[in-house]
């Protein structure tokens, strides 16, 4: 069995953890008056709170990049690529989206937010870099 197996759950435990606590927020904010049950139908009539809008605008997040970290884990399962280097990479980069996430979802700080977003996307470029140097002969 891979070890990469285990980032690649570390992220599907995030997602789901943000996905939760965006369906608690807006079930909150419905029973609360504070969000109209009808936007929720079609998403087109009216508006979401800007807070529930900020953790749905990160909930849809982890479907972008972190697909390319899915397929990539799976690139390097499929071809035997698991060792230390490539496994260390993966935790890296889940690290630096919890970082993320942490950031996006709590106060929102800007700069900090897009260090770790970009820093998540260089070690996401590391991980693909790596697999594709071992699979090519004479690289």
């Amino acid at each position: 069995m891979s070890s990469l197996i285990y980032p690649m759950a570390a992220m599907v435990v995030l997602s789901f953890l943000v996905v939760a606590r965006l369906f608690f927020m807006r079930f909150s904010m419905v029973r609360s008056g504070e969000a109209d049950p009808r936007y929720f139908k079609t998403y087109q009539d009216g508006s979401e709170p800007e807070r529930a809008a900020q953790l749905a605008r990160h909930f849809a997040n982890l479907f972008e990049s972190p697909v390319l970290f899915y397929a990539g884990c799976l690139a390097a399962m499929f071809t035997g690529l698991s060792g230390t280097t490539i496994v260390t990479v993966a935790w890296v980069y889940v690290a630096l989206r919890l970082c993320h996430a942490f950031i996006h979802t709590g106060a929102n700080q800007l700069y900090p937010r897009i260090f770790f977003y970009f820093s998540s996307w260089v070690a996401l470029l590391t991980l693909w870099g790596l697999i594709v140097v071992r699979v090519s002969p004479g690289l």
